[in-house]
């Protein structure tokens, strides 16, 4: 059976996403949210306008995203953790996913001994595999996953083409 090569540079280059991520990966946590910006001006409803054109939201929406974009992470993490908290059996799995891992780790090899019952540590992962795989699926995280991307690109697509620019940066474009 021959393999399915998809062509990723094609479609990302339709979409001009090459380089956009290359500097999140090289950041470390503190300096990504050193230009986190106050809440004041995150959320300056003097600023909240609507566009006159396609061309202004596109402007907006490149600026907005680059100035806010700690900002924007943080949204994005809220709202992950919103979704978590509403979805209590995808919450489970994962904390009994993370609970088995380290709980089987801390055998170091060794088999666990109950009494009455003695399992090696294979075999206490194909449970924890048996257990965890029908009730993640159970959880529906896909379900989960699209509502996060839906409402945190309608928040931030939103939030980024509705804020006006300030000031200073419309004179800056001019003064070419």
């Amino acid at each position: 059976m021959s393999r399915i090569n998809i062509p990723i540079d094609a479609l990302t280059s339709r979409l001009n996403l090459s380089g956009r991520f290359d500097n999140v990966r090289s950041q470390s946590i503190t300096s990504r949210f050193a230009n986190l910006r106050p809440v004041s001006e995150f959320l300056d409803f003097k600023r909240v306008s609507k566009p006159q054109n396609f061309g202004e939201v596109q402007s907006r929406v490149n600026y907005n995203l680059s100035y806010f974009s700690s900002n924007y992470a943080v949204v994005f993490a809220m709202l992950s953790v919103y979704s978590l908290l509403t979805n209590w059996t995808l919450l489970f799995v994962i904390f009994l996913v993370v609970g088995g891992m380290y709980g089987i780790g801390k055998l170091q090899g060794a088999d666990l001994d109950l009494g009455f019952v003695r399992a090696t540590s294979s075999q206490l992962y194909t449970v924890l595999v048996c257990v965890a795989v029908p009730t993640f699926f159970f959880a529906s995280p896909f379900a989960t996953v699209l509502w996060l991307i839906g409402a945190s690109g309608v928040t931030i697509l939103g939030h980024a083409a509705f804020m006006d620019k300030p000031i200073e940066s419309a004179f800056s474009e001019e003064a070419v």
